[in-house]
């Protein structure tokens, strides 16, 4: 990565340590960010979304989406990339949570947390369920760089991902049902 993009990452950063930091805060966002953990909210909501037969393709959608994710994010972007946590390259920084095994970039909170935001987008629902769902997914996206675990540019590359994996997903899952009613 080029400097400028480093030197941005840590003044966003360090301007939210800033200005944002509050007790209530402190208490708040390491409990809103475990939703993400693991991907386990999204995994159950699209095995909900699955069991109910109107909305069974969108479960399809939110599978194929989060797969996508865990396999060209996680598993591969992750790991081909290699970039260490702010926290990491910064001394004495007292983490709201527990240090995280893996790298930084890009940020599989956000990535998941947009993957489900754009099935939602694309599914036949009221406008408020999309909105609620957005704000949901900024607000992990934030709580990422509240905490100092990911760069903004981390961030960044998870929401673009998410967006991309979650457009996928619903449009393999368009194809899959459309092949087996043509069959």
């Amino acid at each position: 990565m080029t400097d400028w993009i480093i030197d941005m990452d840590f003044r966003i950063l360090n301007g939210i340590q800033g200005y944002a930091r509050c007790d209530f805060l402190d208490w708040f966002f390491p409990r809103f960010t475990s939703l993400g953990e693991k991907g386990w909210l999204y995994i159950v909501v699209a095995i909900v979304f699955f069991a109910m037969a109107k909305y069974r393709k969108w479960g399809v959608s939110l599978s194929f989406s989060l797969m996508f994710g865990l396999v060209f994010g996680n598993m591969m972007i992750k790991n081909l990339v290699g970039r260490t946590r702010p926290y990491n390259l910064v001394e004495h920084f007292q983490l709201l949570v527990s240090p995280l095994s893996d790298y930084s970039f890009p940020s599989g909170h956000t990535m998941a947390a947009f993957e489900f935001f754009v099935v939602v987008c694309m599914m036949p629902v009221a406008r408020r369920y999309k909105v609620m769902v957005g704000i949901f997914s900024f607000m992990m996206a934030f709580s990422r760089l509240y905490l100092y675990v990911h760069f903004p540019s981390d961030v960044l590359a998870g929401a673009i991902l998410g967006s991309l994996f979650g457009f996928c997903g619903v449009r393999l899952a368009q194809f899959v049902y459309r092949t087996k009613e043509q069959a």
